[in-house]
Parts: structure tokens; C-alpha cells; sequence
């Protein structure tokens, strides 16, 4: 399995490839309707790519929080001149890349402006810190800070091209030139990406020679040190050609496959409020979260034809704005959810008892024949599995409600250390995406355990385009559990089999909890929809995945819960036992 987390924003597209605007249609025409509810989860979905593509440009300098509001700011205002859903995407990041060259252009060149930057956090520090990067990973990390703007900027959006958030396209679109024009520009800035890299390998080293270059150095990565790095590195054996410890130089693109974005920063709150508002309600309303004066103004100017507000708030609250009483009406069934799907053989747990049918009390036992029940919830559960061929398409997903998934590690929960949790409530599908990393520390793997649920669980599909055994691919993009370089990655006995993707489906309330010990990984929790499941797992190998995805849920009570689910609420988590039943 590629040891990376495949990132999306909520509720994006399967993870492992980049955000399809075509299943956010919906969300948009009633946003433009004037939906708050609609433009709510717009905002809140979008929110942490805008802010990994700014952050990035920008280094975390002190001016991304503003650039990534006025951002959000013209998008809402702007929405209702978007013609094209589909192209809503590409439509965003082209605002955004527009902020940050607005921004340059303002930005003066003096000292005064340069320190201001220094005071904020470093995105590079950021994104090693909270993505947990190690080795070369790390180095690319560390290598933008060496990048002049311009590389930077295109950097934060082909690093997200790589992830798999974003596509060419987009790329091509937000810069403002053609596919074969961004080609050139990127292969361009991959070159010096390289160059910063060694940089960052070559001041990691003993190299008396570099230390004598760098005697004046403030260590403040600017063009002209870097141009004297290099030229040393040129001439140096020890400096140049080879990774930390001898290791082989892996491509850039190779080391940010399916990377997660950076989660917002805990505290970084995004207030919009629209329509109905005086001048003086809307500074009250936003003096108290830090806006500049030139948003107020902005504010005022309603964006649909309705009072609408979004409120994201990073670090322990819900994201997911909403009211009791504004329960948002069922989907009508399409072609798609009345093709009854044809259930797959029943599994039934070992321990797990079937319960027999209850006799009718006006039917005769002669008179009709024995109908066997369907097993009850719970007595289910998920066993291994046998891999499906990779050629055959999956059957269709069964239909349940969705009125949204509220999650406290907001939109895109990562869980790096033993220990770490998300609780998810409401009703409808979520996202678990696997990373797996045996180069960092292989062996026998503790899974992540389900506690405190109240209410239903399934475990409705998994996706992503391979599964963790998937034998490493010609292009070594994918490496399965490990191999015999690195080591491997073993699964409890009778564990079912992981895919990159594993889709739940939630109507209650319960807890995660990440349970690492022995082997390495780490997990991204988002809540979810069915429509983004049926994309994912019905994206075959001509669309870069390995192999379809795989549906559980039939729709019944038969579907099979999580192995590692429990309704208490243990002091250890992780010693919840396999075949539970809830």
C-alpha cells in the first residue's frame, strides 16, 4: 500500500483522486438557490483546500489567514455567476490564485513586511508537524522554504495535483495557461525543488567545507544563499548526489502521492455572514474574530437571496453547522437507488446466534411455509474476506439516509498516536482512509477499536483502488503491507482484509480510537456521502486505481458491523475484542 493518507476535503471525492465537483451539483444549485444549509457545507468543505493552496503560496506567512478569507469572501459572493457546477473546482482555486498575486502586488518589499512573516507559523514546520513526516518526505517539506514565490505558488497547487486533490486541469486553469504550457512550468519548478532538496540533505551533514561556506548564514533560506549552496554542492562529493544515509533520491512525486492536507490550525476561524445585515451589525458580528477592516465592508453585500452564515472554528467543535428543527429534506430516489441491487451470500458470525422467525398469531404453522428471518444487527460481523476480481465491477450501493455526519476533529480528523480519538454523530456515511508505514517501524498491527456507540454501525464498502495486500505496482507508487526491504506489516489473525478507503455508515453516535502499538500507521476520518462511495469504488484501472472497490451493505440488518466495535467505553481501547456484538 502506498505509505501515504490520500487526503480530501469533506465531503470530497474518493479519496485517491482528486475532489470531483459533478457530486457537489447539487450542493451548489441550492446554495445559489439561496440554501443556507447548502452553503454552509460548501464553506466548510472547501475551507481546508483553499487554506492548504494559500498556505503553501505563502509559507504561512501572517497574511494567509486574510488571503484565505477574501477568498471564501468572493466565492460566496460571486456564486450565483458560476454557470458550470462541474467546474466549481477549478472556479475556486483560480479565486484563490488570484488573492495571492493580488496579494504580492500590494505587498511592499521592505524589511518591516519581510519580519511580519517571520512572526508567523512556518507551513513548512506545519506540515511536518501534522502530517507526521519523516525522511525524504520531510525533506520536500523543509525544501519549499528555499522556492522564490512564483515556484512556491505553483508548488502549493501541483503538491495538491500529486495528493490527488487536485487534477492538470485545475492546475492549468488557476495559473492561467495552457496543459502543455503548465507541463513545462512544473518540470521547471520540480528541477528546482530538486536543487532545494539537496540543500536541505547537504546541511543535514557534517561537511566542514559547507559550514565554512555558511560561517555568515542567518539561516534564513533567500535566493542568494541558495545559489551558494548549490554551487558548493556541485563541487562537493559529500554534499551532493545521494539521500541521508546513502539512501536512493525517491522522486518528489512519488514521496506526495496521495498525501493528507494539512489540517487547519486549532483556533483558525472563518466567520461569513450574508444578506439582511446594516454595516454595524456585520463589524459586530466579526470584530470578535479578528477580521480586517477591509472585510467589513464585504460583508454587508448579501451573496444569495437569503440570510445565510457559515462558522468554521479549528480545534475541538463541530464543523458542522446546524439546528435541530433544520433537519435538511431526503433525496428523491433516482434510477440509481431504485435498481434493487442483488445481495451478496450472508456471512454470519460464528458466535452470533440467528434468531428464528416469530409465528404469526392468525397463521396456521400447515397453512404456510417456514420464512427464515434475516440475522439481527449485530450478530454480523465483518470476517476476512476474498479479494474480488479487480476487472469486476461492484454491485450497486443500497440507499439510506443522509442529513450529515458532525465529527469533533472537523472535516478531516488525522489520528497519528496511540490514543488519539474522533467522536462522529448523526446520521450517514464516513470515511476511514488508511496509511500505512513500514519503512518507519514494521510488525504485528493493533487496529483502531469503535467505542461508546450509541445508536448503528456498518460497515458499507471499501474502496480506494487497492487493497493493503496489493502486491507493489510497476510504478512503485503502491507497496502493499511492506516488503522484504523494509519489513512488513502483519494483521491480527482473522482480521478482515483493509482497502486504502473503508466507508461506514453511522446512525447514532460513536467514538474512534486510534490503538497504534508494534507497527506504524496512521488514519483520516471524513465524514462522507453515499454519493462520493459509489464513485470511489466504481473507479476502475482506467481511471488509475488498481482495482473496484467492494460493497457490504445490502441494505438489511445482515450488513456487517466493524470487527473492533463496542457499546462501552473501555480504559483501554485497544483491547476490545474481534467478532464483537452490539
Amino acid at each position: 500500500m502506498e505509505n501515504s493518507r490520500l487526503s480530501r476535503v469533506h465531503p470530497p471525492g474518493p479519496e485517491g483522486t482528486y475532489v470531483d465537483g459533478r457530486q457537489w451539483r447539487s450542493t451548489i444549485a441550492a446554495a445559489q438557490a439561496g440554501d443556507r444549509r447548502a452553503l454552509d457545507e460548501l464553506v466548510e468543505g472547501w475551507l481546508p483546500l483553499v487554506y492548504n493552496i494559500v498556505g503553501r503560496a505563502l509559507n504561512g506567512h501572517a497574511d494567509v489567514d486574510d488571503v484565505v478569507q477574501e477568498t471564501m469572501l468572493r466565492a460566496v459572493d460571486n456564486l450565483g455567476t458560476l454557470r458550470d457546477p462541474d467546474s466549481f473546482r477549478s472556479w475556486l482555486v483560480a479565486i484563490a490564485m488570484r488573492q495571492i498575486r493580488e496579494r504580492a502586488r500590494r505587498r511592499t518589499t521592505d524589511r518591516l513586511a519581510d519580519s511580519d512573516g517571520h512572526d508567523a507559523a512556518d507551513f513548512a514546520e506545519l506540515t511536518v508537524l501534522r502530517l507526521q513526516l519523516e525522511g525524504q518526505r520531510r525533506e520536500v517539506a523543509e525544501a519549499v522554504r528555499w522556492l522564490d514565490d512564483e515556484d512556491r505558488q505553483l508548488l502549493s497547487l501541483w503538491w495538491l495535483e500529486v495528493a490527488g486533490e487536485l487534477s492538470r486541469r485545475d492546475l492549468a486553469a488557476a495559473v492561467g495557461i495552457s496543459r502543455q504550457h503548465a507541463a513545462v512550468r512544473v518540470q521547471r519548478m520540480k528541477a528546482r525543488l530538486e536543487t532545494a532538496r539537496g540543500i536541505v540533505r547537504a546541511l543535514d551533514t557534517s561537511c566542514a567545507d559547507l559550514r565554512q561556506v555558511t560561517a555568515r548564514w542567518t539561516g534564513q533560506p533567500d535566493s542568494v544563499w541558495r545559489k551558494r549552496i548549490a554551487r558548493h554542492i556541485r563541487g562537493c562529493d559529500r554534499c551532493g548526489g545521494h539521500g541521508r544515509r546513502g539512501e536512493a533520491v525517491v522522486p518528489a512525486e512519488r514521496l506526495l502521492v496521495g498525501l493528507a492536507l494539512v489540517p487547519l490550525p486549532v483556533g483558525f476561524t472563518l466567520s461569513l455572514a450574508f444578506g439582511g445585515k446594516t454595516a454595524v451589525a456585520a463589524t459586530a458580528a466579526t470584530a470578535s474574530v479578528g477580521w480586517s477592516a477591509k472585510v467589513l465592508g464585504a460583508l454587508t453585500k448579501p451573496a444569495v437571496a437569503v440570510t445565510a452564515s457559515a462558522t468554521i472554528v479549528a480545534g475541538g467543535a463541530y464543523v458542522v453547522t446546524k439546528t435541530p428543527e433544520e433537519r435538511p429534506p431526503r433525496a428523491a430516489p433516482t434510477a440509481l437507488s431504485t435498481a434493487r441491487p442483488q445481495a451478496p451470500a450472508q456471512r454470519r458470525s460464528p458466535s452470533g446466534p440467528v434468531p428464528s422467525a416469530s409465528p404469526s398469531p392468525t397463521a396456521s404453522p400447515s397453512a404456510s411455509p417456514k420464512k427464515k428471518r434475516e440475522a439481527s444487527y449485530g450478530t454480523v460481523v465483518d470476517a476476512v474476506d476474498r479479494a474480488p476480481d479487480p476487472d469486476t465491477p461492484p454491485r450497486a450501493l443500497p440507499r439510506r439516509p443522509e442529513t450529515g455526519i458532525e465529527s469533533t476533529g472537523g472535516a478531516h480528523a488525522v489520528m497519528n498516536h496511540r490514543g488519539d480519538s474522533v467522536t462522529l454523530k448523526g446520521e450517514g456515511y464516513l470515511l476511514v482512509r488508511w496509511q500505512l508505514a513500514p519503512q518507519y517501524r514494521p510488525g504485528g498491527l493493533v487496529m483502531p477499536t469503535w467505542t461508546g456507540l450509541k445508536g448503528r454501525l456498518f460497515h458499507v464498502a471499501s474502496g480506494g483502488g487497492r487493497r493493503m495486500d496489493d502486491p507493489v505496482s510497476a510504478d512503485g507508487r503502491t507497496s502493499g503491507m511492506g516488503g522484504p526491504d523494509i519489513g512488513y506489516i502483519v494483521l491480527p489473525d482473522g482480521t478482515q482484509q483493509m482497502w486504502q478507503n473503508e466507508y461506514f455508515y453511522l446512525d447514532g453516535t460513536v467514538t474512534l480510537v486510534q490503538n497504534e502499538s508494534g507497527a506504524d500507521y496512521n488514519i483520516s476520518v471524513f465524514p462522507s456521502s453515499r454519493a462520493a462511495v459509489e464513485e470511489d469504488v466504481n473507479r476502475g484501472p482506467d481511471q488509475g486505481a488498481l482495482r473496484y472497490g467492494l460493497v457490504r451493505d445490502n441494505g438489511t440488518d445482515t450488513t456487517p458491523v466493524p470487527q473492533y466495535v463496542t457499546r462501552e467505553t473501555p480504559e483501554d481501547a485497544a483491547a476490545v475484542a474481534q467478532r464483537s456484538e452490539v
